[in-house]
């Protein structure tokens, strides 16, 4: 017996449940977060009075598990003989396919009519399809149900996804991948162009002489015979099996080989041509293949899923306008993929053209003064934050992600212990060392109302936290009777014991607040994807890191550079900067200009981010103090800049880590009237900085005065792309 109800209260029960599940804004948009947005409307007609209950309810909530991307309530819907002709892993790839062709990232479905006649029934409804590659594909359809078992069921083919599908049809889109704009430095010259490139592959059934097909593929692909072999064996006889992609010299100088056997296709295409190798490589950044993870955000642009994108650098954050916007047709094909409909169109957009703030050759030089140390070294623009040079070892060829890096070579990059892919200027948080007195300095006059005169005495030895906690100034003999400005200059750690420890009693939280101030403990935001934020340890970071109260001993320890704080060579080029532009901090940029195929383009202007907390007069100290470090008798850089021929001023610095070597810092400017760049060298385990990082610093300051004289550096407006 079946049990019975009113067409009215079935109809209020199913939108019931719609409304709790579903949130489909009312203005018919679809929400853009969600993979597949969803929607469902009732039916607006009024069906044909039958003796059987009304097939709407079995409709709308056909449409509505749709939406919901709820495909196993859908397949429970079907007949018994589509449910025997079909299975549910089937089902749902003729949706995935279809849903995937089209760019879908949102389904909104509504159900429009309903006419019965006996046990036969066909709903009308409307589908808005949300793509993210053609827009919004508006489609009217038809739904035949029938009544079986007590029940109407829906009697599905796969006209249901579009009504110009059938079983032996396919939609497909025929993409359009625009050409990728190419990324310069500031003066025009090409860092990553589109190239020509020979693409190689094979269709397995067209193989003769498989032996010498594995063979030839091996020798010019450098691919293993076994790898070829498992990709041939697992394709299609008809399938077009795409291996590598090699040099236009390789298949010219190996073409009589190639074209003697059957089954080798080559073509020729346009793919990502580094052409300086591992130069700036970690600024460029490289591209690959979209990570399994990230699949459906890149789907929801638009990409099919099997591209190389850009991933790191100005690759990967570029990739938007780099990548341009693709187009496509998306069409109905039989199964000898002959064309039957086209459903939409939308034209594709060549990719614009990024130019960076570097100079080639400065960089060049940067990387070749910093050779094989690892560390790092930043050139930046004190009165821009235009990034110049940005130079980290080790170094990796981007070029080798562009052929398809093997599974070996993958994991030597991923894997080497000297980190390759890292790049160490914004990417890698070290202990500063003495560099930070800078900032302990600047905390102490702003907040302790010390000045330049402040007296100190150092007898090379500090207990004041007790006996002990004794600690040591490098200079053992001490440094006696010493001012704060003095202090800086000559690195007197006793000094910042001193300032440490009365600000720690004036307020735990006095210091990192300044340093915080200082742009430390935060990304800077340039424009690399991974950027370190650094640390800037106080009481609530310590609680809620190790759930540990916080020791004076820590700010004291703090105050020389040491202990939890860590910072990134950028940002403290980035505070080196402000520094010597007397207090203003700039956002670091890489990116100078982006120009559109048309000719438009879109400058890069300063981005003031802050001011650092001190006034004129106590910057006028601190640059006194970081002139006397590098030309004062007792500056601890001194003897590096005997019988330089430019001014500069700067900071050495020599971090303790739990490796036997310390790291080697130098942060300055040149010159010091004027300054024209800020030049940062950290270089790790390497000793002491006054040893090791200053003369890095002066050979780039060198190498920067160089170029000025032949050729200048020129400004990147009035210069025409050159490869």
């Amino acid at each position: 017996m079946v049990s019975r109800i009113s067409r009215r209260m079935f109809l209020k029960l199913v939108l019931a449940s719609l409304a709790s599940s579903a949130c489909a804004p009312t203005d018919g948009s679809l929400p853009a977060q969600a993979p597949l947005g969803f929607g469902v409307v009732a039916a607006q007609g009024n069906p044909t009075p039958t003796s059987l209950p009304s097939a709407d309810g079995t409709a709308a909530t056909f449409l509505a598990a749709w939406a919901n991307g709820d495909y196993a309530s859908m397949y429970q819907l079907l007949t018994d003989a589509d449910r025997a002709k079909i299975s549910l892993e089937e089902f749902k790839a003729r949706y995935f396919a279809a849903l995937r062709e089209a760019t879908t990232v949102g389904i909104r479905t509504e159900l429009r009519s309903l006419l019965s006649e006996g046990t036969q029934a066909t709903a009308g409804f409307h589908v808005d399809w949300q793509t993210a590659l053609f827009g919004r594909l508006k489609v009217d359809n038809i739904m035949p149900l029938v009544w079986e078992n007590g029940h109407w069921a829906v009697d599905w083919s796969s006209r249901l996804v579009h009504p110009q599908l059938n079983d032996d049809y396919l939609m497909v889109r025929l993409d359009r991948v625009p050409m990728r704009g190419h990324i310069y430095d500031r003066n025009g010259l090409g860092l990553a162009v589109q190239g020509p490139v020979v693409s190689i592959g094979v269709v397995p059934g067209r193989i003769k002489d498989r032996q010498a097909v594995l063979a030839a593929l091996t020798a010019v692909t450098g691919l293993r015979s076994e790898d070829i072999e498992a990709k041939i064996d697992s394709a299609r006889p008809d399938w077009l099996v795409q291996l590598a992609n090699i040099d236009p010299q390789v298949s010219v100088a190996n073409d009589k080989m190639l074209s003697a056997l059957d089954g080798i296709v080559r073509q020729e295409s346009k793919v990502r041509v580094y052409r300086s190798g591992n130069l700036a490589a970690h600024l460029i950044g490289h591209m690959g293949a979209i990570p399994p993870a990230e699949l459906s955000q890149w789907q929801a642009r638009g990409y099919r899923g099997d591209e190389k994108v850009g991933l790191t650098g100005i690759e990967g954050w570029g990739e938007s306008y780099l990548a341009g916007r693709r187009g496509g047709r998306l069409t109905i094909l039989t199964s000898q993929y002959q064309e039957v409909a086209q459903l939409a169109e939308a034209p594709a957009r060549p990719g614009d053209n990024i130019y960076l703030t570097i100079d080639k050759g400065l960089q060049a030089d940067a990387e070749n003064i910093l050779g094989q140390r690892r560390g790092a070294l930043v050139v930046l623009d004190p009165n821009t934050g235009f990034v110049l040079a940005m130079a980290t070892y080790p170094r990796f060829d981007p070029n080798i992600f562009v052929k398809g890096a093997d599974v070996a070579t993958w994991n030597q990059l991923e894997y080497d212990a000297g980190r390759p892919l890292v790049e160490r200027g914004c990417q890698e948080a070290y202990f500063p060392g003495s560099v930070f007195k800078v900032v302990t300095m600047m905390a102490g006059m702003q907040k302790l109302g010390l000045t330049a005169n402040s007296t100190f005495t150092c007898t090379g030895t500090w207990n004041r936290l007790g006996n002990e906690f004794v600690k040591t100034c490098w200079k053992k003999e001490g440094h006696g009777v010493i001012n704060l400005m003095d202090g800086l200059t000559q690195s007197c750690d006793v000094v910042f014991y001193e300032v440490g420890l009365a600000l720690q009693n004036l307020d735990p939280f006095a210091l990192p607040q300044v340093a915080r101030a200082c742009g430390l403990g935060q990304p800077t935001g340039i424009e690399i994807p991974g950027e370190a934020s650094g640390v800037v340890p106080d009481p609530k970071w310590k609680m809620e890191e190790w759930g540990q109260d916080w020791y004076p001993g820590e700010t004291v320890n703090m105050a020389i550079g040491q202990g939890d704080l860590k910072a990134t060579p950028l940002q403290m080029a980035r505070l080196m900067a402000a520094i010597a532009n007397r207090g203003t901090l700039y956002r670091p940029q890489l990116v100078q200009r982006i120009v559109e195929r048309g000719g438009t383009e879109r400058l890069s202007q300063p981005q003031p981010v802050g001011k650092l907390p001190a006034t004129p007069e106590q910057l006028a100290v601190i640059r006194s103090a970081l002139e006397g470090v590098v030309s004062g008798p007792g500056g601890t850089a001194r003897f590096a800049f005997q019988g330089a021929n430019f001014s500069a001023a700067g900071k050495t610095g020599t971090a303790e880590t739990d490796q036997e070597n310390p790291h080697a810092w130098f942060a300055g400017y040149t010159p010091v009237d004027a300054p024209q760049i800020v030049v940062v060298v950290v270089l790790e385990q390497a000793g002491e900085g006054s040893k090791e990082a200053a003369p890095v610093f002066r050979q780039m300051v060198e190498a920067y005065y160089s170029r000025l004289k032949s050729p200048a550096l020129p400004t990147p407006e009035a210069t025409s792309p050159a490869q």
